[in-house]
């Protein structure tokens, strides 16, 4: 097993291309930060089924791996550097491993994957009528007013159809990410770093570049400036919302937590940590129309137009992060979920270490994948999306 550096010496750029940093930031990241719980509630945990003890059913399955060879299971989830894997088919947990020393308690970072649980978040309060996704984001959060993100609608952040630069900076997306992993961790400042210390302002530095709703720009900052107007509209903290809404409902083992910026914002693009359990509780209710058992927790109209409701225009095809130049735009993209445009009707959340919370209804089926994956054009992510349809249409036959 290799070795994890200590948590003082996590760098994030070495991160990014050595799987034990990248690794210690995933399952250990909510140490280096201050973090704001997401209360699981008082409540009993809800079950979470299992088939007996034995031999998985995808033991005997093949995959293809990134260069188009055939891989076992175990070569699959070794070749995506995958720390968990959770298979709920028909309600059931018939496949549930840990790998590297992770842990069934463990927190696991969820990265952007966590974009999409804020989306879900944003629809139920546009149901509800507490939101209006045709209103200027400036409407709700005054201060961004001149902002490529103030001057933009709700559904615009919705569906990254904003256009901007930094400070005047050439957009660059790479560097902005880095950017603004330093305006949440000063040890990962430079010496005589002068830029933002918080993510109110980092946001008041994006000025647009172009009209919003023409072109798909995945960015955080779109669901910063969201997460911002949520707490504006309901004046609670994004934590305490996402308690209530859903964690509190959803009958879950543990707390989740989101780390925190300076001023105790919670950073909803990237900073949710949560087991795999839950997230497999959370991905199960969802799959099942918003209810678990007879509490509807989610509109169920809200929970079943993740996929039927996406807009033409903006999001509608998109390139996955990180995809070959050669791979077919075939994904939609609506209310910051991932949507593969199968016909099983499935959506994903998506991380960039290969978090995914992977939901298809007509397959019946829910996965849950936590990974620490480099992030090199010399280790290629293996077609983790096509092996979970592979899973899914083997279960269901």
């Amino acid at each position: 097993m290799t070795g994890m550096p200590p948590l003082t010496d996590l760098v994030w750029a070495r991160g990014y291309t050595d799987p034990a940093w990248a690794r210690r930031h995933t399952t250990s990241g909510r140490e280096l930060l201050p973090s704001r719980r997401v209360w699981r509630g008082s409540g009993t945990p809800s079950p979470l089924p299992a088939r007996p003890p034995g031999t998985s059913p995808l033991d005997d399955l093949a995959f293809d791996g990134p260069h188009g060879q055939s891989l076992t299971l175990s070569e699959l989830l070794a070749a995506a550097e995958t720390d968990a894997l959770l298979v709920v088919h028909r309600g059931t947990l018939v496949h549930e491993q840990y790998l590297h020393g992770y842990e069934p308690h463990g927190l696991h970072f969820n990265a952007s994957a966590a974009k999409s649980y804020l989306g879900l978040v944003v629809a139920v309060l546009v149901h509800e009528g507490l939101l209006d996704r045709d209103a200027q984001v400036v409407k709700y959060v005054p201060e961004l007013a001149g902002t490529a993100f103030g001057e933009a609608q709700v559904d615009h952040l919705l569906h990254m159809g904003t256009r901007m630069n930094y400070a005047g900076r050439p957009y660059d997306k790479a560097l902005e990410a880095q950017r603004y992993f330093a305006v949440l961790a000063p040890q990962l400042r430079p010496y005589g770093y002068t830029g933002p210390a918080t993510i109110r302002e980092h946001l008041a530095t994006a000025s647009a570049t172009g009209e919003p709703g023409v072109e798909f720009r995945y960015e955080n900052g779109n669901v910063e400036a969201l997460a911002e107007v949520l707490r504006r509209i309901t004046g609670t903290t994004t934590s305490a919302l996402l308690s209530e809404m859903i964690w509190s409902r959803i009958g879950a083992e543990e707390d989740a937590y989101y780390v925190l910026d300076a001023e105790g914002a919670e950073a909803a693009s990237g900073g949710f940590s949560a087991t795999a359990r839950d997230l497999a509780r959370f991905g199960e209710m969802i799959r099942l129309g918003g209810a678990l058992g007879d509490r509807q927790i989610v509109p169920e109209v809200v929970a079943s137009t993740i996929v039927s409701g996406v807009p033409d225009g903006v999001g509608r095809r998109v390139r996955f992060p990180a995809a070959p130049p050669s791979a077919p735009a075939t994904l939609s993209y609506h209310d910051l979920w991932w949507i593969p445009n199968d016909p099983y009707g499935s959506f994903m959340a998506s991380g960039i270490h290969g978090q995914r919370l992977f939901i298809s209804p007509t397959l019946d089926l829910v996965i849950v994948h936590y990974a620490s994956q480099v992030v090199s054009p010399a280790a290629p992510y293996p077609p983790l999306v096509q092996a979970f349809l592979e899973i899914g249409t083997h279960l269901q036959g």
